[in-house]
This record gives structure tokens, C-alpha cells and sequence, in this order.
């Protein structure tokens, strides 16, 4: 059986390298292929027809964008009970396990009390069951998104504008200090989260779904990175026990490792011991989910075990009172009443909430992308960004802060056998069973515990540094992306560094198109397939042709670069061969210019000699036939009108031996009307030193928009373009041999 299906194998390879096709046809230009062919006619719609078609209304399309609008009534009816419902509720359970901890943990990045993690954790999770499109991703609080959101609150709520009248050290007024404080870092996270909403939903009504590509991966990894050490810094105070400022804006990271380090004296043993506990349980417990996770029916849940230790502890040694301890304190039991967000704050944080927005979904539709294509559905990346805004502006209403994706629940609410969004549902209702019950049994809960949650989960970010050696083998210019916003975002913020990366990205596409590859081709013998000369032996030209390409389109941008390398690259310059022509004309001149002058001096000799016949006779003789002209004899009576053009091409007129040059458009994508110019000018200088140029494999986008610059006249016409590199070539040869046909006859 193996021998068999061996041979088949070696039949088949064969084959492939046996197979050969066989094609007769005309050489094609543009000319007389678009002669051979019939345009399709179109009618072109008005505007009101467009108008009209688009606002036409039927039951079918209303029903088709209902559809989009909640996706929840287009799969919610097909739901197999069966075989879905138990892997739902396993993974909902693990899910909700695990956001009920990182809630808490990432209110605190966010700068507002815990409680305001739990409502962040349950109201948009809910709504995203309703018109989301992925079913494996977990919406609710993540770590990049609430450093952000706790940026902003900070820069707007500094600890030094609310301290003012709260000197006094009475409990009761320090009391009233940090619950006013958190009163308005709150409305900023709920404005923000407003705000960031509005503008997803905008984004998304209007089709924008596109702008995260933008955001391409080492951008967002080393933005990532960048944000994991923002976070790490700002949890080392919860870790250490002591008292700090929290810092926003530039610089802010080297601040906070400077105040900690200012106060590491105070440093709370009993906090240290509690945190670097809870966090050596996290990391064995996730080095055995990782291990064992085939045997394994559900993953470990230490978080929530680190949860439930921690505050046992804390509430039966009294941490908080017998060794100053922080802890997560007063959790209202029950669900805040709606409340409008501070319309007010918009203008100064509009730019915070464009950023938070942007990655918020850049992160959402990345994830939802690699789940959707390992189990075989698509997503709609428009619609994603209208559920997202709708989360997140709805859900302000309700209390809660700006929310997106996270990476880690994702992978276990997929990994534990969730298969749609009901997961995500039963998680966000776990967590509002905390919220109305059973709350207030975590108040006694440590802060470090929380702080050594959030330190663990960026594990995963911080392995993004190896990305360095990766992007230093495969590509230098994805390496400068990286380590940019990398830079950028550690050190002047997250907000300003995201800015940075990307514009940095769109200059490094400018650049790639500036600094194109530019290549001379040759034929493959007996193909009609053409590759780079430089790179393989069995390549080779044809003489007098030169086939030059450039993987870029041709703009304005790179029109000179363009112009010079095809110089370079050909061996031919228009220019200098035209300048050296005229310096040998001149050059030519004067020596015709020398000989008249011999002439004249000869001819007066001969007026004013008196000798004998003989001596004149012989005198007369040299003067008409033996001057030298261009270094050699000539008559005395020629001058320049006796030199035959050709002649003085020959001996004079520098001449290349090229005489034809084909230009490959296949990697060409746009020419704008400096481009046009550019590829103009090149037909005309060429054509001046005999040399003819033509266009291969040009594009029909790129041919629309070249006749709409008018570039096609009496002197450039479509017969100097060409199907292909091939039909170009056959036809310089063919012309060629027709002229030097003439020539001979000639």
C-alpha cells in the first residue's frame, strides 16, 4: 500500500514538472487589444437614484439589517441546546470566576473604588450578548484599557487639587478627602467611558471598521508592552504597602519608580509577605494549568482561591487594623440608579477618549479574528464596533468604566468549551450575584492581593519582549515599529505614545514606498517568464534591451528616485548622452572651423608666392586636398555641410547600444499626476537619443487614471503599452529588426 501510494506521489511530481501549455497569439499593446474587446455598457446612477435605492425599504432587507444590528436573533433561535448549552455553562462559571478578581484588581488601574470593577464587569458583558459577533471572546475590564481610563483620571483629579481643605489628620476628614476624590475620578471614568462609546458607535454606524488596521501588530504589541511596565509600576506601591502620589502624563513611570523608591523605608512587611505569597500561588497555578491543561476538564481557578484566602486571612487576623494593611473596603451591596455622565469634562478628555476607543476595538477585533478563524465563522468588524460603543456609552449610564477585550479570560472561556455568547452572559450574571448578595464579604480583601493578580496576568505581555529578536531576523522596519512604540508609550504616556506609533507606522510606509527595490529583469531562456539579473545565473537579456521594475507605485513621493535609479540601473542617461553630443558638435565645429582657417592661409600663399608654376602648382594641390580635419586629410574645401549626418553620428555623436527600454508596471498600484509627468518626460529624453520606451503589464486602474491626466497624445500613444513584459519585448525586437532592415537597404 505504501510502495503505491509512494509512486502516485512520484507520478504526480512528474507530471508537474512535464506539464508544459503552448500559446499562439498577436503581440499585444493596449492599441489593439482594447480594438478586439467590447466594453460592458453601464448606466451610471444619479445621485437620487442612489438616494433612493438606498433608503428603498423591504421586509427582506429590514430583516437583514435587524439581523446585523442584533445578531443575537440570528443565532439565538438555532441554538443547539444539546450540544452547546453544558460546554456554555462550564465555560461561563470559569469565566465568571475569573472576573470577579480582576474586576476588583483593575479598578484599581482605573483609579476609581473596586465596586466600580464589578459594575464594569457586569453591564457591558450582558449587552455584548445581544449585538456582539464573536462568540469566544470575554468583554469587560482590561489592563491597557484601565491604565489608560486611571491616566486620565489622575491628570484631571490629581491627589493635590482635592487635598486642599482636608489638611486635618482627623479620621473623619480624611475620610471625606479620599471619598470626594474618588467621587470625581469617577465621573471621569464614566464620562470617559461615555465619550470613548460615542465615538466607537459613530465609527461603526459610518462603516469606519477599517481604522484598525492602522494599528498594525508590533505596533500594538509594543504599545502593549509599554503599558504592561505602566501597570507593574503602579501596582508596586500595592504590593510594597506604602503611600504614593499616582502620576499621569510624560515621564509618569520614571516618577512613580522614583517615589516608590523615595519611601521603599516604609515598605508594610505584612502587605509584602501577603502579596509576593499570593503571587508565587498564581504563577504555580498557572504553570500547572499550562502543563496539565489536556487533563485537566477546567482550568485551576486560582485567582478566585487567592481571592477567598486573602480575605479569610486578612478578616481572621484583622490585617487591616493589626499590622495597616489596605484593604478593598466598603462594597455597596445592590445596583446604582442610572445617572448622565459630566457632559461638561468632554473637551478635555475628547483626545483620551479617540485613543481609548481605537485600542479598545483594535484589541477586541484582533482576538475575535483569531477565534473566528480557528473554529470556521466570520465577524463583522463594523458591527463589532457598534456593540463595543454601545457597551461601553450605555453601560456609563450605569457606573461602569471603558471596557474591551481581554486576552486571558478569552482563552479560557474558549479553552473550557464555551461556544457562544451565552458564556459570556452566565459569567456577567456570577458577577452580579456578588454585587447583590454577596459583596460585602470582600471588603476585607488586601489591596496587594489584587496588586499580585494584575502583576501575574502580564506575564503574557511582558513575553512580548522576545518579539525583539524575532522582528530583528524578519523584517528591521517592523523591529523600528515596535521598539517606537515601545519608547514612545513608556515614556511620554500611553496616550501621546500611541499617537507617536502611529504616525511613526504611516512614516515607515512613506518611507518603503520612497525607497522601493529597483531591479533590471531578464528571461528565463525559452519562457516567457522574466526575473532579477542579479539574482539567478539562467538569466539573461536580450541585447539592446533593458527591462527595468520598481515595487512601488509612481507618485510624487518617489517620481525622482524613481528617475534616477531607472539611469542607474539601464546604463543609459539621456541627459549626459545629449550633453556630450553637443560638446561634440562644438567640438566638431571648431576643428571644421581650423581647417577654413588652414585653407585661407593656404590659398593666401599660393596669391602671394611669385616663384615658378610648379611650386604654386604643388602648393595649390596640398592646400585643396590634404588638410587634416578631425585628424585626419580632408579637402580645403570642405565644411561642415559636406559631413553627412551620418557620418558625423558615427565619428563624432556619442551613441548607446541600447535601443529600447520597457518599463514593468506590474507592481505599480497609482500614478498621480507628477508620476504622469515623470513617465512622460522619460518617453521624450529617451526617445531624443534614440532609445524607445515602452509600459508592461500595466494595471486597469492604473491605465483610467493615466488617461485621465492626460498623458496620451500625438507623441504618447497606448501603442507604447503592453499586455505583458513578453509582448513588449517580441515587439522591440521586431521594430528593431525593421530598422536595421532599413538600414541595410539603405
Amino acid at each position: 500500500m505504501r510502495s503505491t501510494m509512494e509512486h502516485a506521489q512520484e507520478h504526480e511530481a512528474c507530471l508537474e514538472q512535464t506539464q508544459m501549455y503552448c500559446v499562439e497569439r498577436p503581440i499585444y499593446n493596449q492599441e489593439l487589444l482594447q480594438g478586439q474587446l467590447h466594453r460592458r455598457e453601464r448606466t451610471p446612477q444619479t445621485l437620487k437614484q442612489k438616494i433612493v435605492h438606498s433608503c428603498r425599504c423591504s421586509s427582506k432587507k429590514a430583516k437583514s439589517h435587524l439581523y446585523s444590528f442584533l445578531p443575537i436573533f440570528k443565532w439565538l433561535p438555532r441554538y443547539p441546546v444539546k450540544e452547546y448549552l453544558l460546554g456554555d455553562i462550564i465555560s461561563g462559571i470559569s469565566t465568571g470566576v475569573m472576573q470577579l478578581p480582576q474586576g476588583l484588581a483593575y479598578a484599581l488601574l482605573a483609579a476609581v473604588p473596586p465596586v466600580f470593577g464589578l459594575y464594569s464587569s457586569f453591564y457591558p458583558v450582558f449587552l455584548y450578548t445581544f449585538f456582539g459577533t464573536s462568540k469566544h471572546i470575554s468583554i469587560g475590564t482590561f489592563a491597557v484599557i484601565s491604565m489608560m481610563v486611571g491616566g486620565v483620571a489622575v491628570r484631571q483629579v490629581p491627589d493635590e487639587i482635592i487635598s486642599v481643605g482636608y489638611n486635618s489628620t482627623n479620621v473623619t476628614d480624611s475620610f471625606e478627602y479620599y471619598h470626594a476624590r474618588d467621587t470625581k475620578r469617577v465621573q471621569v471614568a464614566v464620562t470617559l467611558a461615555f465619550l470613548s462609546g460615542i465615538i466607537q458607535l459613530c465609527l461603526g454606524l459610518l462603516r469606519f471598521g477599517f481604522v484598525a488596521i492602522y494599528l498594525t501588530e508590533p505596533l500594538v504589541r509594543g504599545f502593549t508592552t509599554a503599558a504592561a511596565v505602566h501597570v507593574f509600576t503602579s501596582q508596586l506601591k500595592y504590593l510594597l504597602g506604602i503611600k504614593t502620589n499616582r502620576y499621569s502624563g510624560p515621564l509618569s513611570v520614571v516618577y512613580s519608580i522614583a517615589a516608590v523608591l523615595s519611601k521603599i523605608t516604609t515598605t508594610n512587611i505584612a502587605a509584602l509577605i501577603v502579596g509576593l505569597t499570593c503571587i508565587v500561588l498564581l504563577l504555580i497555578g498557572k504553570e500547572i494549568n499550562l502543563r496539565f491543561k489536556k487533563k485537566l476538564p477546567v482550568p485551576i481557578p486560582m485567582e478566585i482561591i487567592v481571592v477567598i484566602i486573602g480575605t479569610g486571612v486578612s478578616a481572621g487576623m484583622n490585617l487591616s487594623e493589626s499590622y495597616r494593611v489596605d484593604v478593598v473596603g466598603n462594597i455597596p451591596q445592590g445596583l446604582r440608579a442610572p445617572a448622565v455622565p459630566e457632559i461638561q469634562l468632554i473637551p478635555a478628555i475628547f483626545v483620551d477618549a479617540i485613543a481609548i476607543a481605537i485600542v479598545g476595538f483594535s484589541m477586541a477585533v484582533s482576538m475575535a479574528k483569531i477565534f473566528a478563524l480557528k473554529h470556521g465563522y466570520t465577524i463583522d468588524g463594523n458591527q463589532e464596533l457598534i456593540a463595543l460603543g454601545i457597551c461601553n456609552s450605555v453601560g456609563s449610564f450605569f457606573q461602569s468604566f471603558s471596557i474591551t477585550c481581554s486576552m486571558s479570560r478569552s482563552l479560557v472561556q474558549e479553552s473550557t468549551g464555551g461556544k457562544t455568547q451565552i458564556a459570556g452572559a452566565l459569567s456577567s450574571i456570577m458577577v452580579l450575584l456578588v454585587i447583590v448578595a454577596i459583596g460585602y464579604l470582600f471588603e476585607p480583601l488586601p489591596q496587594t492581593v489584587l496588586a499580585a493578580i494584575v502583576m501575574v496576568n502580564l506575564k503574557g505581555m511582558f513575553k512580548q519582549f522576545g518579539d525583539v529578536a524575532l522582528f530583528w531576523r524578519t523584517s528591521k522596519i517592523e523591529l523600528a515599529i515596535w521598539v517606537v512604540a515601545f519608547v514612545a508609550s513608556l515614556f511620554l504616556g500611553l496616550d501621546y505614545g500611541l499617537l507617536t506609533a502611529v504616525a511613526f507606522a504611516m512614516i515607515t510606509v512613506i518611507y518603503r514606498t520612497q525607497r522601493p527595490q529597483y531591479r533590471t529583469l531578464g528571461q528565463i531562456p525559452d519562457t516567457d517568464i522574466y526575473c532579477d539579473v542579479e539574482e539567478y545565473e539562467e538569466v539573461k537579456e536580450y541585447p539592446g534591451i533593458k527591462i527595468f521594475q520598481a515595487n512601488a507605485s509612481l507618485y510624487f513621493a518617489n517620481s525622482e528616485s524613481y528617475t534616477s535609479a531607472l539611469k542607474k540601473k539601464t546604463g543609459v542617461d539621456p541627459c549626459a548622452i545629449l550633453a556630450a553630443r553637443r560638446k561634440a558638435q562644438k567640438r566638431h565645429a571648431r576643428e571644421i572651423k581650423a581647417a577654413n582657417e588652414l585653407r585661407k592661409q593656404a590659398v593666401l600663399k599660393l596669391v602671394n608666392s611669385s616663384t615658378n608654376d610648379v611650386e604654386a602648382s604643388v602648393k595649390h594641390e596640398i592646400a585643396n586636398d590634404e588638410l587634416p580635419v578631425n585628424g585626419k586629410f580632408a579637402s580645403a574645401d570642405a565644411s561642415v555641410q559636406d559631413v553627412s549626418p551620418d557620418e558625423h553620428e558615427q565619428f563624432v555623436e556619442p551613441k548607446t547600444n541600447i535601443h529600447s527600454l520597457i518599463l514593468d508596471f506590474t507592481p505599480v498600484n497609482f500614478v498621480d499626476s507628477v508620476g504622469a509627468k515623470t513617465l512622460k518626460s522619460i518617453i521624450k529624453e529617451y526617445k531624443e537619443v534614440g532609445v524607445c520606451v515602452c509600459i508592461a503589464s500595466c494595471s486597469g486602474p492604473v491605465m483610467t487614471e493615466l488617461t485621465r491626466l492626460n498623458f496620451f497624445d500625438n507623441t504618447v500613444t497606448r501603442e507604447l503599452l503592453f499586455h505583458s513584459i513578453h509582448d513588449a519585448v517580441l515587439a522591440c525586437q521586431v521594430k528593431d529588426g525593421s530598422a536595421s532592415q532599413t538600414d541595410f537597404n539603405l
